[in-house]
């Protein structure tokens, strides 16, 4: 410029530069600023405040900030965020608090930054709080705040708080529907989410974006409900036929969830472009079905294409090893992750390990690569492992394994009763009849199972013992009418 810069011309650059992360250049403008006098200008200051804070240099952006002519709402509002960007939640309160000493109403950008901190840093006391003063200033109903605290509430699965705060958006955004759709799968109740995807669709008539798709599909695959799958993928075919590659993993994920690993790999197949998750989807969807080969060939396809499988790739294919049996390459593959990626094993891979070893009954070498890590105290772990025990009639190992696990805090039923069958197995019934004892006096419940037929369109849920269903004696008549009719047809065939 031959022109001499105003304070909205170096507010503008100076945004740039924290947009661009590029704080030597920020550093030049800022010094220009100064020079002209524009630097304690609200919006130039809030702009430097800005990007100091995103660059990571708080006692810049606090110096900034200490300049200012008169700081305002934007200001504090500046400060707050890079505290919470920064890892710095309680000093990001602290400033908040600051502000309403100072006599300033937060707005909406105020209380974004901090209902997200909560979310992240498991405040929920904080973030009921900070719901509360949104309630009083009016601001709760709007979409953005909205959004914000469902997502708050959905991540300690507080279904009832997330959609009591869905139906007080007045003005519901795509934002809106996609967080509450995701907060019921979360929350996992899967059925609710599909409903909520209908009735955008064709109640409300919302346009639905990538992010929508993609829960939807999440959805139907974690009820595996295809019919509901194949209808959503009906639907993109139709209304957008160039798919994002998230909606497409999406659709990968969700046919292989369905047991259709045929569809998947069709999905997989017909995608323009493939990231790394394209790949760890395919990879682990015929891994979790036994085809262990194919998951194998896919990790070398994914290589030979110069992607860097990350730590979720290597729990794909420790699985694909572990459900095919072929344990001697699932071991190459585990100390392949660090010695030639760099990837330090993590829980889920040694918990992928210690099964594999453990089904195919190499006991002794489970227990030792148990030993090697940090994470063989954990109760997956060591859980794993007991299973393995009470399959391969290892008695001796599994009582240690179980003593380990009864001393921890207990959580599960599963180490009492997989030491009860263990026992059963080896006909100790004095040992199994202390094992029920020890479970009956820890005062924990075996949680029962259920199964989910769907019917109609609608999902019907069966517990195990529980006979409240509405159309129960109707169903009870129908069993007893189709178990005479197969008695009869089997004796007429013997007959």
């Amino acid at each position: 410029m031959r022109l001499e810069p105003n304070e909205y011309i170096f507010s503008s650059a100076i945004s740039a530069c924290s947009n661009l992360m590029l704080l030597s250049e920020g550093r030049q403008i800022h010094a220009q600023s100064i020079k002209g006098g524009y630097a304690s200008v609200s919006f130039v200051s809030n702009a430097l405040i800005s990007m100091y804070m995103k660059c990571g240099h708080s006692k810049d952006a606090l110096s900034v900030y200490s300049g200012a002519l008169q700081p305002n709402v934007v200001s504090y509002n500046a400060i707050i965020t890079g505290f919470i960007e920064n890892q710095q939640h309680e000093k990001g309160f602290e400033v908040f608090k600051h502000m309403r000493q100072q006599g300033l109403a937060p707005d909406r950008f105020t209380f974004i930054g901090l209902l997200r901190s909560c979310a992240d840093s498991n405040a929920l006391h904080s973030g009921m709080v900070l719901h509360c003063q949104t309630i009083k200033l009016a601001l709760d109903s709007t979409a953005c705040i909205g959004n914000v605290i469902m997502t708050m509430y959905s991540n300690f699965s507080l279904m009832k708080e997330v959609e009591k705060v869905f139906e007080l958006i007045q003005e519901k955004d795509v934002i809106s529907w996609n967080t509450f759709i995701a907060a019921c799968s979360h929350c996992e109740d899967h059925e609710k989410s599909l409903r909520a995807f209908g009735e955008m669709l064709n109640v409300y008539h919302m346009r639905p974006d990538d992010f929508t798709f993609a829960g939807a599909l999440s959805a139907s695959g974690a009820l595996a409900s295809i019919l509901y799958g194949k209808q959503i993928h009906g639907h993109l075919i139709r209304t957008r036929p160039n798919q994002d590659v998230g909606v497409g993993n999406s659709l990968t994920n969700m046919y292989a969830k369905c047991g259709s690993i045929a569809y998947a790999y069709k999905v997989f197949n017909s995608m323009p472009h493939h990231n790394l998750v394209s790949w760890n989807t395919i990879i682990a969807a015929f891994g979790n079905h036994g085809l262990g080969s194919r998951a194998l060939e896919l990790f070398e396809q994914l290589r030979a294409v110069r992607l860097e499988p990350d730590s979720v790739t290597f729990v794909g294919i420790l699985t694909a090893c572990n459900h095919a049996g072929r344990v001697d390459e699932g071991l190459v593959v585990f100390d392949s992750m660090q010695e030639r990626y760099g990837i330090a094993p993590e829980i889920e891979h040694v918990s992928c390990l210690i099964d594999m070893l453990g089904r195919a009954g190499r006991l002794n070498e489970a227990e030792a690569y148990m030993r090697k890590y940090p994470y063989g105290e954990d109760t997956v772990v060591l859980g794993s492992l007991l299973s393995a025990c009470r399959v391969h009639g290892d008695v001796v190992m599994g009582e240690g394994i179980a003593k380990e696990l009864m001393k921890r805090e207990a959580v599960s039923t599963s180490p009492y009763v997989l030491l009860s069958n263990l026992y059963a197995s080896d006909e100790k019934w004095g040992s199994v009849a202390e094992a029920r004892k020890k479970l009956k006096g820890s005062g924990l419940k075996k949680e029962a199972g259920y199964s989910l037929v769907q019917v109609k369109g609608n999902f019907e849920k069966f517990t195990v013992g529980d006979f409240s269903h509405t159309r129960i004696d109707e169903m009870l008549d129908t069993l007893t009418t189709l178990a005479r009719l197969s008695f009869h047809l089997t004796n007429s065939v013997f007959l």
